[in-house]
């Protein structure tokens, strides 16, 4: 047999050169108990794009104070939103929903125009911290023959501490598998217009559904310590955006619209006006009636189906208000999964 011969049909036995797309969005324990949250707060709080402060300062307060005080607590936060049917966090639930849609769109012809067949294309998704990880996943998509990988951070805005983050581990998996396909990352769409047209729509809809009118939308985005915004991160730079566009298309005023900023840890200063503190000034100031939307989120979590929903709820109402309601985010409703769409089918162009 001669060489070409033999190149040929080892070209033939192998499998067929295939897009991967990978989704991912930030992480969750396996249960909500305290040492499934141990764990997972283990991972999250180690990375240095989380808490970028030197190791040998943080190490220590992590293992010997916060992984002891937080998870207790925490446990039973994720209990109070825990998904009790399928025995996972709603964030878990809503990601896989997602890919199990995005891969339900490919299959009905979603890419037909761009010319390339559902069979070409395999869908896989991964948390950043907890499972399924994203290391499983990349082999994963090695073992299915994809030679091109999209990476599809599911996080509207760029930040450090998440969109890099996966970046991280994304490489340092591929580094350990001794396997170079070509990859991209879906750049942040935090001023695409689906996005925008998508989340306004999504929000009046779910504003002609309450039994009252809102006075505000105050539009919350998860904090950041403002040390890293002066180090060069463009997140509220980009949560700016976002929240200015989101105010045009509804045709508020900063006023009627404000921006806030949530979920502090620590005790340095972060992003701020701070969504309790703005809330409870809304109050103050007799507002009777609000609306919150998190358009920082691709998917309901932890951060906003009990840090808002209730937490911040309970703050609002304790100071004078009277009716509050959390808009929902995209999540994988068919609204959602538009922007998911156009992401992907923008981004594959020239590979399909």
């Amino acid at each position: 047999m001669s060489q070409s011969d033999a190149l040929a049909r080892k070209n033939a036995a192998a499998p067929h050169s295939k897009i991967g797309i990978l989704l991912v969005n930030l992480g969750t324990p396996s249960a909500p108990r305290f040492w499934a949250v141990r764990r997972f707060l283990r991972e999250f709080l180690s990375d240095r794009r989380v808490v970028p402060l030197p190791r040998i300062i943080w190490q220590p307060i992590l293992h010997l104070f916060v992984l002891w005080l937080r998870p207790a607590r925490l446990a039973g936060k994720y209990a109070a939103i825990w998904n009790k049917t399928l025995d996972e966090s709603p964030l878990k639930s809503i990601t896989r929903a997602q890919a199990e849609k995005l891969a339900a769109w490919i299959r009905a012809g979603g890419l037909e125009k761009h010319g390339r067949g559902a069979e070409s294309i395999f869908i896989a998704w991964a948390m950043r911290y907890g499972e399924p990880s994203i290391a499983p996943a990349i082999h994963d998509l090695k073992a299915h023959g994809c030679d091109r990988i999209l990476v599809v951070p599911l996080y509207p805005q760029y930040a450090a501490a998440t969109t890099a983050s996966v970046y991280d581990k994304v490489f340092a998996t591929l580094e350990g598998m001794q396997w170079d396909p070509a990859v991209r990352f879906a750049p942040p769409y935090f001023d695409d217009r689906t996005y925008i047209d998508v989340l306004a729509t999504s929000l009046r809809a779910a504003v002609s559904r309450l039994d009252f009118r809102p006075e505000a939308v105050l539009v919350s985005f998860h904090g950041l310590p403002k040390s890293e915004i002066e180090k060069g991160d463009p997140y509220l730079e980009q949560c700016r955006e976002t929240w200015r566009l989101l105010r045009e298309e509804l045709g508020l005023t900063a006023e009627q619209c404000p921006i806030s900023f949530q979920s502090r840890f620590g005790a340095g200063t972060w992003l701020q006006p701070y969504t309790d503190a703005t809330v409870k000034r809304l109050a103050r100031e007799g507002i009777k009636n609000l609306v919150v939307v998190t358009p920082g989120f691709s998917a309901d979590c932890l951060e906003t189906l009990h840090e808002i929903k209730l937490e911040t709820r309970a703050v609002f109402l304790a100071n004078g208000g009277k009716n509050f309601a959390l808009a929902p985010c995209l999540n994988d409703s068919e609204m959602g999964m538009m922007v998911i769409f156009d992401l992907v089918a923008r981004e594959i162009k020239g590979w399909v």
